[in-house]
């Protein structure tokens, strides 16, 4: 038997990869190829993000993976300056 988290789903559990999977492709690919240390502090961020905005948490309450996708590409557009 396999429980929802498990590898054989698609849905990542962990920050990391949850943040890997709501990036676009090219992010992802760039943060991926990055240090660990890199990758969790990215995650972090974007965890924040999710939980400090309002109009995320509206928007998470239509679609958790749209909100996702939106704190990720904030927090990559905050990266690049």
């Amino acid at each position: 038997m396999t429980l929802p988290g498990d590898k054989e789903h698609s849905m990542p559990t962990d920050p990391v990869g949850r943040f890997l999977a709501a990036l676009d492709p090219e992010h992802r690919d760039t943060v991926a190829a990055g240090p660990r240390e890199e990758q969790e502090r990215l995650a972090a961020a974007w965890e924040r993000e999710l939980e400090a905005d309002d109009e995320l948490d509206t928007l998470d309450e239509l679609s958790p993976s749209a909100a996702e996708a939106e704190a990720a590409r904030r927090v990559m557009e905050r990266e690049a300056g």
